[in-house]
């Protein structure tokens, strides 16, 4: 590890960056020196651009990759190497306002009915019935499932922050049943080894082989069973307030695009074409029981 790898690293955690993107940072900045073969300290803001324009146009990377690349920079120079250039010559890319996908309720039953494995089942209904981010449900421990009060802690979410959401009576039956046969002790949902949560690159893949087993058309992640919950609430009448803070978002802007896909709220107003559909076929009628058109 070099002295500028481990000053990073030590920045980031006065900073109380949390682990996933203290890792997400350095894998970032360390693709930047590899594609150059030197270290960030002889590197400006013309190699930041050219290797900007590398990932966009060779690499076609993700809106999601190019916007941690431009974080982790901006932290590299800003705030390790005490550059001042960082905003003006570090610029971020413009990401593509994209809804989520939602399926119905529906189809989340079939979903999960093709989850066969019982551990498997109990972390993609924990995902659903808590609007759990990916790292939040594999990071629990028996201890979280608070039973009494019907609560799930999250510990240490996105952002540092710790939170609560619903434990549904369905859910925890799950849960009592899958830790009934896995016994688990620290670790709710332990990978490989005992000590390990179980990869989120694991729960991803068992996600989308469901997702094809229940004939979905759509591609369905944990992800994606987060954005159910929130839709599915919505449409229940649930206050987007609550809704917000249930995921955990900062913003109430980041909840209120659910209302863009809620049937709740595209479908609450009629269309004035089927006004104009009833009034051609009255008129239809009307012809063909006038005497004077017989």
């Amino acid at each position: 590890m070099t002295t500028l790898h481990q000053r990073m690293i030590d920045d980031m955690r006065v900073r109380n960056l949390s682990l996933n993107t203290q890792r997400i940072y350095v894998d970032r900045v360390a693709k930047f020196a590899k594609h150059f073969r030197k270290s960030p300290e002889l590197l400006g803001p013309d190699e930041i651009r050219t290797y900007q324009v590398y990932l966009i146009h060779d690499r076609n990377a993700s809106w999601s990759m190019l916007g941690q690349t431009v974080c982790a920079l901006r932290f590299l120079y800003r705030n390790t190497l005490g550059k001042e250039w960082t905003i003006q010559f570090i610029p971020g890319h413009k990401k593509p306002v994209m809804l989520p996908v939602v399926i119905s309720l529906d189809e989340v039953s079939r979903f999960f009915e093709k989850v066969c494995n019982l551990k498997h089942r109990a972390i993609l209904m924990t995902a659903y019935g808590g609007s759990l981010r990916v790292s939040e449900v594999t990071s629990l421990r028996v201890s979280d499932i608070d039973s009494a009060r019907m609560l799930i802690r999250i510990d240490q979410g996105k952002g540092r922050k710790d939170r609560y959401v619903m434990l549904s009576p369905n859910l925890l039956d799950v849960l009592r049943a899958y830790w009934k046969v896995a016994r688990p002790a620290g670790l709710l949902f332990p990978g490989r080894y005992p000590d390990r949560p179980i990869t989120r690159e694991a729960v991803y893949q068992v996600s989308i082989k469901a997702a094809k087993a229940a004939g979905s058309n759509k591609k369905v992640t944990p992800r994606t069973l987060r954005h159910c919950f929130a839709t599915h609430l919505l449409e229940a009448g649930a206050n987007l307030r609550v809704i917000q803070m249930l995921l955990g978002h900062r913003s109430l802007r980041t909840t209120a695009r659910y209302t863009h896909v809620s049937t709740a709220t595209l479908c609450s107003t009629a269309s004035h074409l089927d006004s104009l559909a009833k009034t051609v076929e009255e008129i239809q009628k009307l012809k063909s029981s006038d005497p004077v058109q017989s």
